[in-house]
């Protein structure tokens, strides 16, 4: 039975019997409800440990696409949950708090995004995965860090295009297409905090050491960037370098991946510099993807609830962007 209190607080709190295997029990109901758990590289070590399958955003999109299961388990934000509803509305997705959202997504709402085209009439709106649905549907194509030069580039190069919400990665992605897309004003808190200033003094105290960057960062960062590119793209490059050495500049959660891959490899982690109108903490961590905790996977699991659902008429039209992008990558 779902409490009222539950509700309102968005996930389960019930504390386990004492002596909980949580990784034993979370597995076994997964095995008995037909369930698969599906977890973002910056969530918690023990979550990606528990997960059926670890991924960046687009990966995550198409394990969405393609399993069969009856559930899933979605340890990421918001947004991918709703992306998990959209491509597979049959199945019951559930998220172990509704809280975790995403600063990014926040800066886009769907009425300022429907009132800035109609200002802009006759461009095409490339919206990144980090959206909310009601965006989305308003999207011609979906694009992920790891997809979106491909995906800009499939564009005759004088199509009049709108990049939103991050303004970082559009700006990346103008410099390397040579466009001059429209970018949202729109940023990640996590990847706004990195500064110069930090990864000089890295560089100083590693000096040679491969910098490893996530183009949501400043172009000011990227500059000083040796490998540029996704969760995705930096673990690849991590994994088939010959390089034992390297500093990361993206959240901290995707180090617990590069250290299980690549044994023996160092990653020194960026702390980000925090001044006066900084958001949130002063780690180089995403406090929304940190919501996800083997309790609450172990609680969402057992009452099969918090479960996320986009309204028909929203997911028929933010489906046909996400199936573009897929087609596209």
């Amino acid at each position: 039975m779902i409490k009222k209190e539950w509700m309102e607080k968005g996930f389960i709190d019930e504390p386990a019997p004492e002596g909980t295997d949580f990784k034993t029990e979370i597995r076994r109901m997964c095995d008995e409800k037909n369930a698969v758990i599906m977890a973002h590289y910056y969530t918690k070590g023990e979550v990606q440990d528990v997960a059926d399958f670890i991924g960046d955003s687009l990966a995550l999109a198409r394990k969405a696409a393609e399993t069969d299961a009856r559930i899933i388990v979605m340890c990421g934000v918001h947004f991918m949950a709703e992306t998990c509803k959209i491509l597979s509305p049959d199945k019951l997705v559930l998220a172990p708090d509704l809280n975790a959202g995403c600063s990014l997504a926040d800066s886009c709402r769907a009425e300022d995004l429907k009132r800035y085209k109609a200002e802009h009439p006759g461009y095409k709106v490339v919206s990144y995965v980090n959206t909310t649905a009601a965006v989305k549907a308003l999207t011609d194509v979906v694009v992920t860090s790891g997809n979106a030069r491909k995906i800009v580039d499939t564009f005759p190069k004088d199509e009049k295009i709108i990049f939103g919400p991050d303004k970082n990665l559009g700006s990346y992605i103008n410099s390397v297409t040579g466009r001059n897309m429209l970018l949202w004003d729109g940023g990640c808190h996590v990847h706004e905090r990195f500064s110069v200033e930090a990864i000089a003094r890295l560089k100083a105290e590693h000096p040679g050491v491969k910098v490893l960057a996530h183009p949501e960062c400043k172009s000011t960062v990227l500059a000083l960037a040796d490998v540029i590119g996704s969760t995705a793209v930096l673990l690849d490059y991590a994994i088939k370098s010959d390089e034992s050495e390297f500093i990361v500049v993206t959240e901290a959660g995707i180090l617990h991946e590069m250290t299980r891959r690549c044994p023996g490899k160092n990653f020194i982690p960026v702390p980000p510099e925090i001044g006066e109108g900084s958001i949130g903490c002063s780690c180089n961590e995403c406090d929304y993807m940190k919501m996800n905790t083997l309790l609450k996977i172990y609680n969402t699991l057992k009452y099969e609830w918090p479960s996320v659902d986009v309204d028909k008429d929203v997911a028929r039209d933010a489906v046909k962007p996400i199936e573009r992008m897929l087609s596209l990558s």
